[in-house]
């Protein structure tokens, strides 16, 4: 039976196993975004992953959400990411890195005064973002005019060449959780009118353009594509996200993409669907489900054929070796809330394997 531990073939990279590594924003680069030292232990420590997928990575200047967040817009970037790819290539590991856009999550306190972008002015209103001052109510974006985006997409092109010089075996395009891309994509954020605006395919118009950008750069068997058509995070809503999920499923498949990877569902509980059904359904590529899975659902939706692989998010944090305790029904350390995005070592790299432990014990 297909197992957690089967080796898979994503498009153009061969995977020795199916327990992948999410996208986890930690928030430990330097002012300028730099990967540091912290970051090149942290994911070297994770390459057991069948895959990682590097945190969500500024593909522009002046697009901060996260107040410290990686970009790969600069030299320096890409040699801090170069750093971090040798590390986890020299561990026998793979690794993506996640492209990706704020929208309207950026603050201007995190980027010199800048107004926020988005495909309509619309703020962010269930939640707070961090800044140097404390936390801060998000701002009402400005909306970019439909002259101003084929600047967005040339950016995530670049990024895209920027993250082969670094090293990265290939790349995530950002659609999830209330950033530009799926800003776009759901009808909660985007009100405007003109061939980006309305129905489905012209609000999918600029996350497909991204897509050609970045396969221009890449070809499609080193792309994956991450959707979240459910989550209310970043004060999202779509009117009908089941037809939002199939819409995109079926149209995705005109590439040969290395993965769909799909959040099952939504973080604040707003909002419910079953969207792993239909996108299961309509997509014939491999299918990536991540959010919430326990060991015993993680065997069951591979075993099941209703998923390819699963991505863990908050049990990599914890767990740097979690294959190999996942493998052997090993208990799971638990991972400390107040240090995600606290900028230190601590809750970072400092979370003990089954080896260390066992070497305590002896």
């Amino acid at each position: 039976m297909t197992n957690l531990f089967t080796p898979i073939q994503l498009g153009a990279v061969e995977l020795d196993n199916r327990v992948l590594m999410a996208p986890l924003t930690r928030c430990r680069a330097d002012a300028d975004h730099v990967p540091t030292d912290l970051m090149v232990e942290h994911y070297a420590q994770r390459a057991s992953a069948g895959l990682i997928i590097a945190e969500a990575t500024m593909v522009m200047e002046g697009n901060s959400a996260f107040w410290r967040e990686p970009g790969i817009y600069s030299q320096a970037q890409v040699a801090g990411w170069k750093r971090i790819t040798d590390a986890v290539h020299a561990k026998g590991g793979k690794i993506f890195l996640q492209l990706w856009h704020g929208g309207r999550a950026c603050h201007p306190l995190l980027n010199d005064g800048r107004v926020p972008v988005a495909p309509s002015a619309i703020a962010i209103t269930n939640d707070e973002v961090h800044t140097p001052e404390g936390k801060k109510a998000y701002t009402v974006p400005r909306e970019l005019k439909d002259e101003e985006i084929p600047a967005i997409v040339e950016g995530f092109r670049v990024a895209a060449e920027n993250a082969q010089c670094a090293g990265f075996d290939g790349v995530e395009v950002h659609g999830a959780n209330g950033y530009l891309l799926d800003e776009f994509l759901r009808d909660g954020a985007n009100r405007r009118e003109g061939p980006y605006g309305g129905p489905i395919e012209n609000r999918a118009r600029l996350l497909l353009e991204v897509i050609d950008a970045v396969v221009a750069v890449w070809g499609d068997e080193r792309v994956g594509v991450r959707i979240s058509p459910l989550n209310s995070f970043n004060s999202m809503k779509d009117s009908d996200p089941v037809a939002l999920a199939t819409w995109l499923a079926k149209r995705l498949n005109d590439y040969n993409l290395a993965y769909l990877h799909l959040m099952r569902a939504d973080f604040l509980g707003e909002q419910q669907a079953d969207v792993i059904s239909p996108v299961r359904a309509h997509y014939f590529g491999n299918l990536i489900l991540n959010m919430g899975y326990n060991t015993e659902e993680a065997y069951t939706a591979i075993n099941s054929g209703e998923a390819d692989a699963i991505a863990f998010g908050v049990p990599f944090i914890a767990n740097p070796d979690l294959p190999e305790r996942l493998r052997e029904g090993a208990e799971l350390n638990e991972a400390d809330p107040a240090t995600f995005y606290s900028q230190g070592a601590a809750g970072y790299n400092d979370y003990p394997t089954l080896v260390e432990l066992e070497e305590v014990v002896a």
